[in-house]
């Protein structure tokens, strides 16, 4: 079904998106919430003339989005995250985290504008999340989750001890 975004909704998209959905999804949520209407053929054209309006003000967001762009493609992220046997965390990795840590570099971006493949992570590595700040502008984001457990030197192997041979065993 398809449907016209009147506010921003996590996991689906902004405001004005035009988007596909299930019928109940729709019917059951979005719609009695306020949060879409349908696309029928009269909404698209009221939509198209409602961006029409807002032209300035969307150029305005839209340098605004590519200015945030700008600071992400200058800011390298690495999360610390506790980690057990083959580099599985305890705990998962979600985009309320990486928007922490974003705002710890100093870029602030919403957790609902990032979007992690799987909604989380479970193992340490290079991940990629979908950042998206405007209709027209996303970005891929890449941060690193490396283990916070410091690293320990390997302990030097201990020499081996002959075993003692009984004395009857010699003669």
């Amino acid at each position: 079904m398809e449907i016209i975004l009147k506010k921003d909704v996590e996991n689906l998209g902004l405001e004005f998106d035009t988007v596909n959905v299930k019928p109940g999804y729709a019917r059951n949520f979005l719609l009695p919430q306020g949060y879409a209407v349908l696309a029928t053929p009269k909404n698209k054209t009221a939509l198209e003339a409602t961006l029409e309006a807002r032209k300035e003000e969307e150029a305005k967001l839209i340098a605004a989005a590519n200015a945030v762009v700008e600071q992400l493609k200058k800011t390298s992220i690495t999360i610390p995250a506790k980690v057990g046997t083959g580099d599985k965390l305890f705990g998962s990795i979600n985009n309320a985290n990486l928007s922490e840590a974003l705002a710890k570099a100093g870029v602030e971006v919403d957790k609902k504008y990032i979007k992690i493949p799987g909604n989380t992570i479970k193992r340490t590595g290079k991940f990629t999340a979908l950042v998206r700040l405007h209709r027209n502008v996303e970005y891929n984001y890449e941060f690193d989750i490396v283990s916070d457990a410091p690293v320990e030197a390997p302990k030097p192997a201990a020499p081996k001890k002959e075993e003692a041979k009984p004395a009857s065993e010699e003669a």
